[in-house]
């Protein structure tokens, strides 16, 4: 059924329009090219027409498309940002490469630098749009989304924002990019018709094929030591549930090597951890489950001879990746919350009730070992100077409550922390791209604002993170997030990568690695003293508990952003 709705511009329907189609946020930060966004969002609140939509001023592109990243990880809803032509575009990049490698839809929009030089409404008036015109401007970007599209008239508007959802939206996600010309949006539209429910393909999500199907079916039946690699299997509640249950009812142990979130809670009788050694080697039947890096072959190695390895997601191949060399024996295709029930179905009955039984057996003996171990790590890891971050890890496990959400950008070790709900632990994207932590968090409150959210970052993370942007929109949105900066004061990850690949080379007998280091240890937490926050220095392992029940009265009861200044040692050091 048809909608019409009474507008002024092309601007205030295409506003009105993202509302009508579920977008609960429009991150943006502005430039010239506004202009028509700016009056049509005036004109549609002033008409009461879209009161789901709700907008924000971001300081910085890399936050506000994290922030975008972060809102859907925890709803499953992709959500907008809008930014100033190329260079908002180009300050944007970083954040839509990690949406880009873990399947996140987010609608990538930009102001188009105005196409006229006079004659329109909307045409060039300052001299920065002659110098920020370019031939292509979506060539930045197309590398990366599913879709780019340039926004001609006001009569296609309803086609092409649906054709954006939809494309981002269908499996494999991923971000799409539209670009909205000054002169476009600033055309005078009277009336504005578009069908109230899109009939179009939101969500799409592709299924197993059954030969596939029963020949993965086959292989885990046969095998005595099956073991499950899921990274991202929990990008969605769904699947992560399904996981949850297709563990349990075979007892196939799972490794959630690199997690982009916790598909099962920590005490998960199935859950053997987040190291691929020793099990990797162990394995007959390897099931990878939304893992495009399963395990790492120079560190790890490869799956012993004969072991059968099943790659089942949306995208069990990852198309996207140039070079990627795991082996695959069957593919099996769709999301985990339709293909393990169909996969279970296709097993029931095939694997005898004794040998699910001695798995349990030896998955729990396992695990017990695995606890001992890391109980007598935590005890050295107690004692180091400086802060060690396992000890820090463990810390920050105990003081937080039970259902908070913690955003993860590198520095806490998953091993010394507990996380006792699924999806409440949310790790560093498959991008790369530093600085997602403080954004993502932030999105994660508005996703989820009656629960604590905890960003947990190294000093290099903080500070790709616009952390001035971050702190700003938090105190202009009146939201508490509590930030745990591990500070090194070095790019641990720059002087890791030397010293492997060059073990006895100069620079692992210089006194100094060259380019590794960010010294002296910068005073962060006076960062809070600006926007009316708690801020505190940690040096000692002994000062640390009570340090996180100072910062987290002031997040929980004061309602109060937080940072911690934590002063560690290097993460890589074995405690």
């Amino acid at each position: 059924m048809k909608k019409t709705i009474e507008v002024e511009t092309v601007a205030e329907a295409y506003v009105s329009l993202l509302a009508e189609r579920g977008i609960d946020w429009l991150f943006a930060n502005g430039g010239t090219d506004f202009a028509p966004m700016v009056e049509g969002l005036a004109a549609a609140e002033a008409k009461g027409r879209t009161p789901r939509l709700k907008v924000v001023s971001v300081a910085h592109e890399n936050v506000a498309a994290s922030m975008a990243h972060g809102y859907y990880l925890l709803t499953g809803r992709p959500q907008a940002v809008m930014f100033h032509v190329n260079v908002g575009t180009a300050n944007g990049i970083n954040a839509l490469a990690n949406a880009a490698r873990d399947q996140v839809p987010i609608l990538f929009t930009a102001g188009r630098n105005p196409l006229t030089e006079r004659g329109m409404r909307g045409s060039r008036d300052t001299g920065i749009h002659w110098g920020q015109e370019m031939f292509d401007q979506a060539g930045m970007v197309r590398e990366l989304c599913k879709w780019d599209y340039e926004l001609r008239n006001g009569e296609q508007l309803e086609d092409v924002v649906d054709r954006a959802l939809e494309i981002a939206t269908t499996e494999p996600c991923g971000p799409v990019y539209l670009s909205l010309p000054r002169e476009v949006l600033s055309a005078p539209m009277a009336r504005f018709s578009f069908e109230a429910a899109p009939r179009r393909g939101f969500y799409t999500r592709s299924g197993a094929a059954p030969d596939a199907l029963e020949r993965a079916a086959a292989m885990l039946a046969t095998a005595e030591r099956p073991l499950i690699f899921a990274r991202a299997a929990g990008r969605l509640a769904a699947n992560a549930a399904a996981l949850a249950e297709f563990a349990e009812r075979f007892a196939v142990p799972v490794i959630e090597f690199r997690a982009l979130t916790n598909s099962l809670p920590s005490d998960h009788p199935m859950l053997l951890g987040y190291d691929p050694l020793p099990h990797l080697g162990e394995a007959d039947v390897i099931l990878c489950i939304d893992s495009d890096v399963p395990w790492i072959p120079l560190h790890h190695g490869d799956p012993a001879p004969g072991c059968k390895v099943i790659q089942l997601g949306v995208d069990p191949l990852w198309q996207r990746l140039p070079i990627r060399g795991f082996p695959c024996d069957v593919a099996v295709t769709g999301p985990a919350a339709i293909a393990l029930p169909q996969l279970a179905a296709a097993l029931a009955g095939r694997i005898a009730p004794v040998a699910v039984a001695a798995r349990r057996q030896r998955l729990a003996a396992g695990r017990e070992r695995g606890a001992a171990e890391t109980t007598q790590r935590l005890t050295r890891a107690a004692a180091a100077k400086p802060i060690h971050p396992a000890w820090a890890s463990h810390c920050i496990s105990r003081a937080k409550p039970a259902d908070a959400i913690l955003v993860n950008e590198y520095p806490l070790i998953q091993r010394y922390a507990a996380f006792p709900q699924p999806r409440s632990y949310f790790g560093t994207p498959s991008g790369g791209g530093l600085g997602w932590g403080i954004g993502a968090a932030i999105g994660a409150k508005l996703a989820a604002p009656d629960r604590t959210v905890i960003a947990t970052l190294g000093d290099g993370a903080y500070m790709f993170g616009n952390p001035t942007a971050g702190h700003q929109v938090l105190r202009a949105l009146d939201l508490p997030v509590l930030f745990l900066i591990f500070n090194n004061a070095m790019w641990e990850e720059v002087e890791r990568a030397a010293l492997s690949v060059f073990p006895d080379g100069h620079a692992a007998r210089a006194n100094r690695i060259p380019v590794a280091h960010l010294g002296p240890a910068a005073a962060y937490e006076h960062m809070m003293a600006v926007y009316g926050g708690y801020g505190e220095r940690v040096e000692t392992a002994e000062a640390l508990p009570g340090a996180l029940e100072r910062a987290l009265h002031a997040v929980t009861v004061e309602k109060r952003q937080a940072l911690l200044n934590i002063i560690v040692g290097p993460r890589g050091a074995q405690p």
